[in-house]
């Protein structure tokens, strides 16, 4: 069986999902109006709308799907870094390259976040500058202000005034 692709409307407009039969491959913001968008008759993709939601809800802070994000050890060392940022919390790139043990690797993180292919499951919006300045996201700046506050809105007062 090949890979399932399918859109879903999130508050933060439309993701897009890719699936193998196992896994998630990719989670990524797409732009443009697709309009009323069904997903596919798939338990995989069904538990992803549905965490997908969690999230947006604020009932769920870290994700628990089978992933596949593919790349290189280094890449990986740096993701599974990423997913350890508690929930509503922020951590730089240089923070990041003391926790995994290479201080001076800052750009190498950098460019291994930058190329995060699970947005929102690998949490890279955690990810700030130096002096907590929002930095470089796939997914835009604004959506990346916006999910900080959505997650700091949990934390602080659990509920959103967001959406």
């Amino acid at each position: 069986m090949g890979n399932t692709d399918f859109l879903w409307l999130s508050p933060l407009g439309y993701i897009s999902v890719c699936l193998s039969a196992e896994a998630v491959c990719r989670i990524s913001f797409q732009e443009g109006n697709f309009g009323n968008v069904w997903p596919p008759d798939h338990a995989l993709a069904h538990e992803v709308i549905r965490q997908l939601n969690a999230y947006f809800e604020g009932k769920l802070r870290a994700f628990s799907l089978p992933l596949s994000p593919g790349g290189s050890v280094f890449q990986n060392q740096v993701w599974d870094a990423v997913c350890r940022i508690p929930y509503g919390s922020t951590v730089s790139y240089s923070a990041l390259s003391r926790e995994i043990g290479l201080p001076d690797a800052i750009r190498a993180v950098a460019g291994a976040i930058a190329s995060n292919p699970l947005l929102l499951v690998i949490p890279c919006h955690r990810v700030t500058g130096s002096t907590g300045k929002l930095t470089g996201y796939s997914g835009g700046l604004d959506r990346k202000r916006k999910l900080l506050e959505l997650e700091r809105r949990f934390v602080v007062y659990g509920k959103s005034t967001l959406f």
